[in-house]
This record gives structure tokens, C-alpha cells and sequence, in this order.
């Protein structure tokens, strides 16, 4: 398990290389602007926290109870970023270039991560009192992007931009439809916590 998790580990990580390489490769790349995008900085953490996760494991330590809920947010938004690039983005311009790229990013990490949640068992039951530490990342994100979009004009995805039909308050709503997704993801993935599947 914990070798599988490595492995999974570094296929993100080296699309996530690739894909800055690939860009950087064609136009002049603003990191800012690249590692601006939630899919990457949720691939990012997510993948990390992955690895830290099977190198504990390998080396014969208990998970710590700080470790379990980096996972469990880790989760959480790899998860929403799965649900959202499918639902909202897929087949719009822009994005990851490289298609096996896109797809370990945006689609297969993803999957693996919820499965690798649901299905092994060595993971505590999260506690609801820690819940709302799931919402903060996200709101400190939209928070960033949103001064971005006001000052420079830059914004990751189109449904955050003023410059659409509504202005800002068309982003207000994607804004609140967001925070209520983490919101419903965060909690599936806290009731999941209270599961034993595999006796991994």
C-alpha cells in the first residue's frame, strides 16, 4: 500500500513537472500564474501529503492525528477539483496541454485519492470539531484570486472572472457554490473517516 501510494506520489508529481516544462516551453511561464491554479496547488498538497503518508508507514510510525486531517483535506480538495474540472471545464480552452497530463491531474489522482480514503482503514474517525479547518485553504484561495482578478486581471478559471455576464455578482455566486462544495465534499470525506472497508 505504502509503495503504491509512493508510486502515485510521483506520477503526479512528475505530470506537474511536465507540464510547467511543456508550458515554459512555449511561452514565457509566470509561476504565479501557473501555481495559481487550485489543481495544481490541491495536486501539490495532495500528493505530498500522500508521500509523507507511505514514508511513515514504511519507516513503522503511527500516523499522527495532524498528518490524518492534512490527508483528509488533501482529499477533500483533489476531489472537488476532479468534480469541478469534469462537470465545469472540460473541453474549454486553456488548462493542461499535455493530455496524459491533464488526465493523472484532473482525473485519475482524483479517483485513486477517494478510493485510497474509502477504501483502506488506516485512518481515525475525523472529528467534527475539526471540520471547519477543511474550509480555510479554499477561502484563503478564492480571497487571493479574487484581489488578482480586481488589481491585475488574472484569474485561473473563467467562472471567477468580473469580466462575465454579471460581474461580480455572478462570481459571488460561483463564490458561495464553491465554499458549499468544499463544504459537502469535506463532509463526505469526515462520514467516510467513520468507515472500515479494507483492514489495511
Amino acid at each position: 500500500m505504502a509503495i503504491l501510494r509512493l508510486a502515485v506520489a510521483a506520477g503526479v508529481a512528475t505530470a506537474i513537472v511536465e507540464t510547467f516544462f511543456d508550458t515554459a516551453s512555449r511561452a514565457t511561464i509566470n509561476p504565479f500564474n501557473f501555481f495559481g491554479f487550485f489543481t495544481m496547488q490541491s495536486n501539490i498538497f495532495a500528493g505530498a501529503v500522500m508521500a509523507v503518508v507511505a514514508v511513515t508507514v514504511l519507516v513503522g510510525r503511527k500516523q499522527s492525528k495532524n498528518l490524518e486531517l492534512a490527508r483528509a483535506c488533501g482529499t477533500t480538495y483533489i476531489a472537488l477539483v476532479g468534480i469541478v474540472y469534469n462537470t465545469l471545464l472540460t473541453g474549454l480552452e486553456g488548462g493542461v496541454s499535455l493530455e496524459w497530463a491533464n488526465w493523472v491531474l484532473h482525473v485519475a489522482f482524483p479517483i485513486y485519492a477517494v478510493l485510497d480514503w474509502v477504501l483502506f482503514s488506516d485512518r481515525t474517525a475525523q472529528p467534527w470539531k475539526r471540520f471547519w479547518l477543511v474550509l480555510v485553504y479554499p477561502i484563503v484561495w478564492l480571497i487571493v484570486v479574487l484581489a488578482r482578478g480586481a488589481t491585475d486581471g488574472w484569474v485561473p478559471y473563467p467562472f471567477l472572472s468580473p469580466a462575465q455576464d454579471g460581474g461580480y455578482a455572478t462570481v459571488a455566486i460561483y463564490c458561495v457554490v464553491i465554499a458549499l462544495g468544499f463544504a459537502a465534499v469535506g463532509a463526505a470525506v469526515w462520514a467516510i473517516s467513520r468507515v472500515r472497508l479494507l483492514k489495511l
